[in-house]
């Protein structure tokens, strides 16, 4: 795998890991990963894992913000993976 699959891996793992750890937070009312962290994760790369991790923790599904703009953030991904990338 090249730099770039390990690089999409790791931030689709990394904002899956931080959806799975709002949700234990808000659950105990603990301290919360602001929203903007959240979205910031998908937008570097991590929408899959954003919203794998979003549908599996049943977590901000019902912003706005979130149910429109993950998804949209991953097709916008995979359509510059898809130009970058050959096709």
């Amino acid at each position: 795998m090249r730099l770039w699959g390990w690089y999409f891996l790791a931030s689709n793992l990394f904002a899956f890991l931080l959806f799975g750890l709002d949700k234990r937070r808000a659950k105990k009312r603990a301290w919360r990963i602001p929203e903007r962290t959240l979205l910031f994760a998908a937008f570097i790369g991590g929408a899959a894992g954003s919203l794998f991790g979003m549908l599996l923790f049943r977590h901000k599904i019902r912003k706005p913000l979130f149910y429109l703009g993950v998804p949209t953030l991953l097709i916008m991904q995979c359509a510059l993976c898809y130009l970058c990338l050959g096709r």
